[in-house]
């Protein structure tokens, strides 16, 4: 089943993040206005380029969906 960018972000969350996607990963979670349902990359980047502060670049978000897309839209 397919699941969005968000639910497929939450599996890297870590209560002590060793990583920038693991930190995004949990500021995404706390984040109570993130679009949990989005899939599109359009969509995301333009949140989390207008509407959040707690992404130190871009590019974790693209690794990230580089990932995501691997991982879930390729199947």
């Amino acid at each position: 089943m397919h699941k969005s960018f968000y639910h497929y972000l939450m599996k890297y969350r870590e209560e002590t993040p060793r990583d920038e996607i693991a930190a995004f990963a949990n500021d995404a979670f706390a984040d109570h206005s993130f679009p949990k349902g989005a899939d599109e990359y359009d969509t995301l980047s333009r949140y989390l380029e207008m509407d959040v502060d707690y992404l130190p670049s871009m590019s974790v978000f693209d690794t990230a969906w580089e990932k995501y897309e691997q991982d879930e839209l390729m199947v």
